[in-house]
């Protein structure tokens, strides 16, 4: 502020100056015409009264200030002070030799470019006829300003001094108690007391500034919160692809890079198939794809961000979108499983149904090709009933009456049923451990025991066993089903539970079943809110557990 304060100063003080100095030379200029025009007169006079008392040797003594001529009514210079008369051409028309003749007096100036001077000319009318002309020269106003441009030069140079000395103490008096001002608490100057309506509306706008810095602040951690805690990813770039703000779901597809506000999106290790999306978006057009990263599913959206009718960025969304694809996929494989499954049972019935029809099965035969259709339709029921069992559960659609339920007499029930299937298979059971309720659905159960024990059975060795056990433990109740089988390899212990999946195709045929009762079993403990293990050694059997929770849990 102080350099401000002596630049005005110093302006100020050389405007004055030249103003000044105009006006003055100006001045000058025009007083210096009239004060010559009265000497030239008075001049003129006095020479005059020589000429008539002494005559033309008047001259010889006479030594003007300024140039004299003597000129006759014809023309003829009688005499000139500055150059020989002879010498001179003659004068006749000069405007002021013949207003003087006309007139008794005359007076003129003539100005010369070339010699930048003004002359100023007095002719006086004498007694005998001849005319007297006294005349004198200016300098021009530049050659004036010229000429006293030096001593000008002096005192302007101490003006200008003295003004910035001056300027400069005033302004440390101005400035010192402004400087000392607190913006974020202005406080009212005893030395200024107009400033303080000015410090009033300070104090206000900074209470206003402070309100909306808090509210904005706020703003910003409600935002940064909201996209945090998102399990999508976040991105905002603007029209330039610098990154404005991201959250932390976005950097595992963005190559696990921390984007920081400000920096350019093409710092980050992403995709291309990312990059072409964004700039549809910057485009002003939708962008939608699908990418897997590490086995992970996502859905990447994409939409351009308009302000007044431009385009200003882009958002886009990272959505994790691998449990839905995984659905997909198995409701994929279901309907193909579900459509070949339903069809071999199908083909079968309607091929043997047509060799009787046509008459090409032998009478001795039928009852054999009855048995098979028969067969294959209590097949196919089974199939329907199970697919119907899992929609249930799956879709939760069926609100299924929980009751009190014995798992030790449910498990002695399928068992009993199972006796003579397991009698051909040469596999012995049994049932170990106590009787035990828990809140549940009886016919789910008895389908869960029925399947468990049923393919412990089918799955194992000639001489084999299977072996029930209930038994409670910590508030649990706790149902396994143990076998002397075959095993599962483990490559495919996590898929068996999926519907339709068999480790040995060409021995699930030739025992039989849906495929899906591993299936119903897990889905029916995630129903009761049971947990259901798996423990199997290839050629050693296999031990399915169901973890019941407490009562009231």
């Amino acid at each position: 502020m102080t350099g401000k304060i002596l630049r005005i100063s110093y302006l100020v003080a050389i405007s004055a100056l030249l103003a000044s100095a105009l006006l003055f030379f100006g001045v000058m200029y025009r007083d210096y015409e009239d004060g010559a025009f009265a000497r030239l007169r008075a001049e003129a006079a006095a020479i005059s009264q020589g000429l008539g008392a002494v005559g033309s040797d008047y001259f010889d003594s006479f030594a003007p200030d300024d140039r004299v001529t003597w000129i006759a009514a014809n023309g003829t210079v009688l005499y000139d002070s500055a150059a020989p008369a002879q010498l001179l051409e003659s004068h006749a028309g000069r405007e002021e030799i013949d207003q003087a003749l006309q007139t008794g007096e005359a007076q003129t100036s003539r100005y010369s470019k070339t010699l930048l001077q003004r002359t100023f000319y007095y002719a006086k009318l004498l007694e005998d006829g001849t005319v007297l002309r006294v005349s004198c020269t200016q300098n021009s106003l530049p050659a004036m300003i010229l000429m006293l441009l030096t001593p000008f030069l002096w005192v302007a140079t101490l003006v200008l001094i003295l003004c910035g000395v001056l300027s400069y103490r005033l302004a440390r008096q101005i400035t010192k108690p402004l400087n000392a001002i607190n913006p974020d608490n202005p406080a009212p100057l005893p030395s200024y007391p107009e400033l303080t309506p000015l410090f009033d509306k300070l104090r206000e706008q900074n209470r206003t500034i402070g309100k909306q810095m808090n509210e904005l602040q706020l703003r910003q951690r409600e935002f940064t919160a909201i996209t945090e805690n998102m399990r999508e990813g976040f991105l905002l770039v603007d029209c330039k692809m610098h990154v404005l703000s991201s959250n932390h779901s976005a950097l595992e597809v963005l190559g696990g890079r921390e984007l920081k506000p400000g920096c350019l999106l093409y710092d980050a290790e992403c995709s291309q198939e990312i990059f072409d999306a964004v700039d549809t978006a910057l485009s002003g057009s939708h962008a939608e794809l699908l990418l897997t990263i590490d086995e992970t599913s996502w859905q990447v959206l994409a939409n351009p961000v308009v302000a007044s009718g431009q385009v200003a960025g882009a958002v886009v969304l990272f959505m994790d979108v691998t449990e839905r694809e995984q659905r997909e996929r198995l409701r994929r494989e279901f309907s193909a499983n579900v459509s070949h499954e339903l069809k071999t049972p199908l083909t079968s019935i309607s091929g043997f149904a047509e060799l009787m029809k046509e008459g090409l099965v032998p009478p001795e035969k039928i009852p054999e090709f009855s048995g098979d259709i028969y067969k294959e339709s209590l097949r196919l029921i089974g199939l329907v009933n199970d697919i119907i069992q899992l929609s249930r559960l799956d879709e939760n659609s069926t609100q299924f009456q929980r009751a009190p339920v014995d798992l030790y007499a449910l498990c002695a029930q399928s068992i009993e049923r199972l006796s003579t299937v397991a009698a051909r298979q040469s596999v012995t059971l049994a049932l170990t451990g106590e009787h035990a309720e828990i809140m549940g659905v009886e016919q789910l159960l008895k389908e869960m025991i029925y399947n468990l024990l049923d393919n412990a059975i089918k799955y194992n060795v000639p001489g084999g066993s299977v072996t029930a056990s209930v038994r409670k433990s910590a508030g649990r109740t706790i149902l396994s089903v143990a076998d002397t089988g075959i095993g599962i390899p483990y490559a495919h212990q996590p898929r068996v539970f999926e519907r339709f999946y068999r480790v040995d195709k060409s021995h699930s045929k030739e025992v039989g079943g849906t495929g899906l009762g591993l299936s119903i079993v897990k889905h029916g403990a995630a129903y009761l809110g049971a947990q259901v293990e798996l423990h199997s050694e290839p050629g050693h059997g296999s031990t399915f557990t169901l973890t019941f929770p407490k009562a009231g849990a």
